[in-house]
């Protein structure tokens, strides 16, 4: 008989856990999608292709293959890829033959700038909001040029990928 007393609350005991500690979830997480800064380009550049497409942008030339292989050795070298990149528009930018609009040529007629500028970099057309956008931040600061618009789009996250 005493058996059968002790019997009963170890069978309660083990029920317990089973029915006393679940919860229902208090939040519900939706799926999210993360895609790359735009959904058409998913596929990163490598160093040579960013050099390369970077120089081709700039110059409307091609890079020579020693010039390329170079550019990419130095990119690896460095270990900061967004530095390297820095250093590389830079003295892109600074060398003769450099292709790019004066900031009286961008600031007579914004939108063709802008359109041109997304078409040339990001091979798309800018929406209405990034024209717009671009457009007030153009004529509300006598400070950006041409080279400073490019020099952003050539870092840009959606840059990276083709």
């Amino acid at each position: 008989m005493q058996r059968r007393h002790l019997l009963l609350p170890l069978l309660l005991l083990a029920a317990l856990p089973q029915s006393a500690c679940r919860k229902e979830p208090i939040y519900e997480m939706d799926q999210v999608d993360l895609r790359p800064p735009s959904p058409n380009k998913d596929q990163e550049k490598t160093n040579e292709e960013y050099a390369a497409i970077l120089h081709a942008n700039l110059f409307q030339t091609a890079l020579s293959a020693n010039d390329l292989f170079e550019l990419g050795q130095c990119i690896e070298s460095i270990g900061d890829k967004e530095l390297a990149r820095e250093v590389i528009i830079s003295n892109f930018m600074n060398k003769p033959g450099v292709i790019i609009p004066s900031d009286t040529v961008m600031r007579a007629d914004i939108d063709a700038f802008v359109h041109g500028t997304y078409n040339r970099f990001l091979v798309r057309d800018p929406s209405e909001a990034e024209r717009t956008w671009f457009r007030n931040m153009i004529e509300a600061d006598p400070n950006v040029s041409p080279e400073l618009v490019y020099f952003s789009f050539a870092l840009s996250n959606e840059y990276l990928y083709y």
